[in-house]
């Protein structure tokens, strides 16, 4: 079984900074539902919640990083 790390801390209303093995990311949130995160490793990721079973996530990532 691996052994995982993932921590988040919740920094101000609408803001989380999470910590797991490989990166840093911070996650700004609005009321509405949607949300950015950014990650260390060059990962960008859009989410929002819809109503009902749908949703919508597109996430992005630098070139030429690994």
């Amino acid at each position: 079984m691996p052994v995982t790390f993932r921590k988040s801390f919740r920094i101000l209303p609408g803001v989380r900074l999470n910590i797991n093995r490989k990166s840093v990311s911070i996650t700004l949130a609005k009321g509405d539902g949607a949300r950015r995160t950014y990650s260390s490793t060059g990962r960008r990721t859009t989410s929002v919640d819809l109503p009902g079973p749908f949703g919508y996530r597109k996430t992005t990532t630098r070139r030429g990083r690994r």
